[in-house]
């Protein structure tokens, strides 16, 4: 957890953060409360000693997303930032996926951001119901599988795609609105978080650390609390002008091709 040494910069602001309680999303749920935001870590399992205050919430669920904004509103009285990171992956091609995985990763990972954009509009307005404008920021994590195609998380790349364009879509909206309100997308590449555990199982966690961050011209892969930074940036007033924007952190991997020394045939 980041050390408490506040700047105050989001003093007085409340932030949702889905999935916070492990990987990018405890990341930036702890600077977001190092710069004094409230957090509310939305999550399905809480993490023992991690920032903020713990719900319960199924992000697939909108049932769930009604009781989460009822609670915070009770509890809080404001929303001004969600960070829609819960998600999951899924391996599988074109050919071989089912029906059932691919429903499955779409209600986590495209429809569970399509709740937490609705929510969250319907939550920053309710925060300044006299004021003509609604305020916030939505930021959603993406991958860089929502940029560029991958052959086997056929799922994956698709819910990712579609959060990239959620995201720009909700920007329109809100600007079309007149709603202080931005929403941007996370493109990482490869972060060390719970999600490549049973990687780590199978070939041991330094050797599979060592074999993805080759795959990343910068030559490594990312730690949690660098794409937390990502989120940070985007949720605070530092970023007032960027909205409906793809940021990516991912080592240069979706740069281009890069260039291989040649081996010799013998």
């Amino acid at each position: 957890m980041v050390a408490a040494s506040m700047s105050g910069e989001l003093s007085g602001r409340v932030a949702i953060v889905t999935g916070g309680a492990s990987g990018i999303g405890a990341a930036a749920a702890a600077l977001l409360e190092q710069q004094g935001a409230r957090i509310v870590v939305a999550d399905l399992q809480e993490a023992k000693d991690g920032p903020g205050r713990f719900v319960h919430h199924d992000v697939a669920s909108e049932e769930s997303w009604k009781s989460l904004l009822a609670d915070l509103l009770a509890n809080e009285g404001r929303l001004d930032i969600v960070v829609n990171n819960a998600g999951i992956t899924g391996m599988g091609n074109p050919e071989t996926t089912t029906v059932e995985a691919w429903q499955r990763v779409q209600a986590i990972n495209s429809e569970g951001v399509f709740l937490g954009c609705k929510y969250a509009i319907q939550g920053m307005k309710k925060t300044a119901p006299d004021k003509p404008n609604a305020k916030g920021s939505i930021v959603n994590i993406s991958s860089i599988a929502g940029l560029i195609g991958a052959a086997g998380p056929t799922a994956y790349s698709a819910s990712k795609g579609a959060v990239r364009l959620l995201s720009k879509s909700v920007a329109l909206y809100c600007a079309e609105q007149k709603y202080d309100i931005r929403c941007n997308s996370v493109h990482p590449g490869g972060v060390d978080t719970p999600i490549f555990n049973p990687l780590w199982q199978a070939v041991g966690r330094e050797q599979g650390k060592a074999f993805l961050g080759s795959r990343h011209p910068i030559g490594r892969m990312a730690e949690p609390a660098e794409l937390g930074e990502v989120v940070l940036w985007l949720a605070s007033d530092r970023s007032s002008f960027v909205s409906g924007a793809e940021i990516v952190a991912d080592g240069a991997i979706t740069s281009g091709l890069q260039r291989r020394p040649l081996l010799a045939a013998r």
